[in-house]
């Protein structure tokens, strides 16, 4: 199955900026109940654009895979960029063929992302 091509696992296996910020301005957990997938995002955010990503949780290989491409994705974007990527977008990046129910999986850094941004918008 190409689910588990090689890049897949190599962002499982050693994902980039996973772990906690020390200092964040903001944390957003989510979680995907269909696959038990958890998910904690925090965020850097200098002058509207994203200083810095980290994500720590546990779940599937594309779940956690996703997570980690994310960051590198979005390093240094500004908000207004983040909030307009699209779920297609996560998918492409993932480079695999991603059926109906891994969906979520795919896509749950950027739910987690975009709602801890509008969380920070809110409290700014």
């Amino acid at each position: 199955m190409d689910i588990y091509r090689e890049e897949i696992l190599d962002h499982f296996k050693n994902p980039r900026n996973f772990g906690e910020i020390k200092k964040t301005d903001v944390k957003v957990k989510e979680t995907n109940a269909s696959c038990g997938d958890i998910m904690e995002v925090g965020l850097d955010i200098k002058r509207d654009r994203l200083n810095k990503m980290r994500f720590k949780g546990e779940g599937c290989a594309v779940s956690m895979a996703g997570g980690s491409m994310l960051t590198e994705m979005v390093k240094d974007k500004k908000l207004k960029e983040i909030k307009k990527m699209t779920d297609e977008e996560m998918i492409k990046r993932l480079g695999i063929k991603i059926s109906v129910t891994r969906r979520k999986c795919a896509i749950l850094g950027l739910v987690a992302l975009k709602k801890a941004i509008e969380k920070y918008e809110k409290e700014k």
